[in-house]
């Protein structure tokens, strides 16, 4: 019995690395908003972490985002003193974990459904608040900006926000991550079942 639970262990954190591995690269390609300033971008590599979330408990999820927010740096570096970096793993994993721990509960697709709407509209309150309390107070400080130059450049491209923070993670940043939740929990609805038995045979 303690060898096949190594090899599961063994197997899992394999698996892990793979997705964390795919997920880098992922996060490599982002993609600007239209309606959200040049600094704020898409991107998929979530994916990975839900689908590991899924396959092996919300745990795994959050261990792909961390592994692959430090190979970025890594491979790219940073370009915002980890202000950035910080952001995509808070963020992604107020995605992954409610999703991960909902699905966990009963593995049906009902569930896996439940699981990546609650887990998209977790992502998207709380993106807005790490946003409005951390993250946008600490890119204008560590660009030497008030923090109502941050919120002119999102009115000049976005025509609802005003000129308040509340306004800007309303109508930017609340959408973004709606937006960025709600493809990737599509995406993952339809690749997860062919990938499934697959993960499973790793398993054993």
């Amino acid at each position: 019995m303690k060898n096949n639970d190594s090899a599961l262990t063994t197997r899992m954190v394999v698996s892990v690395g793979m997705l964390s591995a795919i997920a880098t690269i992922l996060m490599l390609f982002d993609i600007p908003i239209p309606f959200a300033p040049s600094f704020y971008k898409i991107d998929f590599s979530e994916l990975p972490a839900l689908i590991g979330a899924f396959a092996y408990g919300p745990l795994a999820g959050v261990l792909i985002e961390l592994v692959k927010v430090l190979l970025k740096v890594v491979i790219k570096g940073t370009s915002t003193k980890f202000v950035g970096e910080i952001a995509n793993f808070a963020v992604g994993c107020s995605l992954i974990v409610p999703a991960g721990v909902i699905y966990g509960l009963k593995k049906t697709k009902k569930q896996a459904v439940i699981g990546c709407v609650a887990g998209t509209l977790v992502m998207a309150v709380f993106g807005a608040f790490f946003n409005a309390v951390y993250l946008l107070p600490k890119f204008a400080e560590m660009y030497g900006m008030d923090l109502s130059a941050i919120i002119a450049m999102g009115a000049a491209v976005n025509p609802l926000i005003g000129d308040s923070v509340l306004s800007f993670v309303a109508a930017c940043v609340a959408p973004l991550n709606f937006v960025k939740g709600g493809l990737v929990s599509l995406v993952t609805m339809f690749i997860y079942k062919p990938l499934s038995p697959i993960l499973k045979r790793q398993n054993g």
